[in-house]
């Protein structure tokens, strides 16, 4: 089998990438940088520029899947115009794919992509599955929904879609486990509000071995990718500490003073989503990281 990456290069691309090869599965990723293209045996990269149209069609030749991951992070403060790039990064991307397959005589029979549970409302009390009707008002979720809809439009061409809601990624190469471990470790850590805002984790291991599972599998539809046991922040906060073997002494942190450093973006360390992952249990996924003192202590030195 052949898959094509986009956002290869990142955090959850490379790991993905790393569980391909150990399936012996062949990978074409694309890359706006003409600097990071290689060309080995079973892995091959190749130019495109989503903000002009620009796509080297060569990427889907031999083809099956296209593992859809790019798009700016959200972990950057929200200017009105780096909300526009926030949602161009994910909308034009996915639409300069699904145009050129249209014109293009291919081989994709799946998209497997990825999206966020920031489609699902700030809540303490509500546990959110795939099916539900509640949508997040904000503007994660209005990304989000926009996001999922351009992905859905490959239904037209008769290819499968497959939609990964992915929560926070556990990893000590990326993301926002160092963020958030680095303080922790030098003695400052401290709870954001009053700590029980749901936080829906998923360790970066499990999460590449997730989407490689609904590739093999051909799953389609869409799937909370999050591991089943979801905590509070002071939860988190605590494990992290105890792993380190740190204690928590500053006094928690102020939502208004969150505001005032990080503008809207402040959103994402008190939005309250806890999320269920039966759906993707049902299918025989097993996670390997099920609990969060597991997945702490893996990836603490």
């Amino acid at each position: 089998m052949k898959v094509l990456i986009t956002g290869a290069t990142g955090l959850i691309g490379q790991e993905i990438v790393r569980v391909c090869h150990l399936s012996k599965i062949d990978v074409h990723y694309l890359s706006t940088s003409k600097s990071k293209l290689v060309s080995e045996k079973n892995y091959k990269g190749f130019y495109w520029n989503p903000s002009s149209g620009e796509i080297d069609i060569e990427c889907f030749k031999d083809v099956e899947v296209i593992i859809h991951l790019v798009g700016a992070t959200v972990a950057k403060r929200w200017t009105k115009a780096y909300k526009q790039e926030i949602l161009a990064s994910r909308i034009q991307t996915t639409s300069l794919l699904l145009d050129t397959l249209k014109h293009t005589k291919h081989t994709v029979r799946h998209i497997v992509s990825a999206s966020a549970i920031g489609i699902y409302p700030d809540s303490f009390q509500n546990y959110y599955m795939e099916d539900s009707l509640e949508k997040d008002t904000g503007f994660l979720g209005e990304v989000v929904q926009k996001w999922e809809k351009a992905v859905q439009e490959f239904e037209t061409l008769d290819i499968e879609v497959s939609l990964l809601r992915i929560g926070l990624v556990l990893s000590d190469k990326g993301g926002a486990f160092p963020k958030i471990a680095s303080p922790i470790k030098q003695g400052m850590g401290a709870v954001f509000g009053d700590g029980k805002q749901w936080q829906s984790w998923i360790h970066l291991h499990d999460l590449a071995r997730l989407f490689m599972f609904i590739v093999e599998e051909e799953l389609t539809g869409i799937f909370n990718a999050v591991a089943p046991n979801p905590v509070s922040n002071e939860k988190l906060t605590t494990v992290i500490a105890n792993e380190m073997e740190k204690k928590i002494v500053l006094p928690n942190v102020p939502k208004f003073m969150m505001k005032l450093l990080l503008g809207e973006m402040h959103s994402l360390l008190f939005s309250s989503q806890r999320v269920c992952s039966n759906k993707i249990l049902q299918t025989g996924f097993e996670f390997t990281y099920d609990n969060i003192a597991q997945a702490v202590g893996d990836l603490v030195e």
